[in-house]
């Protein structure tokens, strides 16, 4: 299996190329993309209007998949205003001192707006499970995860997950790439090498995650991301298909618009 997909049933990333990208081509696909991120940003003002419910993104992939990028593309007309970023990297004494979700739950998004995190509440089951950090139940933190996401959507988050699905291959050219420009070259820790060693933990654990909580109300999407117009372009159909599904109107005013007069 190649294309894109929303997980609706036991899946192994083997059966996935990170290479896919439909027979389309790049720069007529790149046009496509630019109007689905312009339609993105008239959906967000829809959202905002109305701020009854908001729309959270959560990035996963290696390092170097593009979670930035593909951030960066898809909002790149919405309001600043109308969106909330969550950047989750090891957590601070104060988290630690709380259950793994108590530092998640606090940046979900406000009626209104987009959230985007970048990582999420899945490190506590795939940093922590493959570097071993703790003791930890995996069938118990699976269950946790699905219930907390089955509370955001019972009241009125939209969770979309996109797992950015690329080769090792890749990842060794966009860290090269990074190496050998200056403007990249901040982007650059050792720890992605270290990282690397456990690709094929990742890769086990990965999977599990997303077989484990793909459920109907917050399903994983495999985005095939080797090719990162490609990327972008399938990222925004799928963010304008679940915005669409909640078929906002524009607000009508409280006050009696008819009665008022401009001086």
């Amino acid at each position: 299996m190649s294309q894109p997909v929303a997980v609706t049933s036991r899946i192994r990333l083997k059966d996935f190329d990170p290479d896919f990208h439909g027979g389309l081509k790049k720069k007529a696909t790149e046009e496509k993309t630019k109007a689905l991120c312009r339609r993105i940003a008239e959906l967000q003002e829809l959202l905002f209007a109305n701020a009854n419910r908001a729309v959270l993104l959560i990035f996963q992939g290696m390092d170097c998949s593009g979670k930035d990028g593909a951030v960066k593309r898809v909002l790149e007309y919405v309001n600043p205003s109308g969106v909330e970023t969550a950047n989750f990297k090891t957590p601070s004494s104060e988290e630690l001192s709380h259950d793994f979700l108590w530092r998640v739950h606090r940046a979900v998004p406000r009626f209104g707006h987009i959230g985007v995190f970048n990582r999420s509440h899945y490190e506590e089951v795939l940093i922590v499970r493959v570097l071993k950090l703790k003791p930890l139940d995996l069938k118990q933190r699976f269950a946790q995860i699905n219930a907390f996401e089955r509370l955001l959507t019972e009241n009125n988050i939209t969770v979309l997950k996109f797992f950015l699905h690329i080769t090792k291959k890749e990842q060794t050219e966009r860290l090269r790439a990074r190496l050998e420009d200056r403007r990249k070259q901040w982007k650059f820790s050792v720890e992605d090498l270290k990282m690397r060693k456990h690709w094929k933990e990742f890769e086990e654990a990965y999977e599990d995650a997303i077989n484990a909580c793909s459920t109907s109300h917050a399903s994983w999407h495999i985005i095939p991301a080797n090719k990162k117009w490609y990327r972008d372009y399938v990222v925004a159909k799928t963010v304008i298909r679940a915005m669409e599904k909640l078929h906002l109107q524009w607000p009508k005013s409280e006050e009696d618009l008819s009665r008022v007069k401009i001086p």
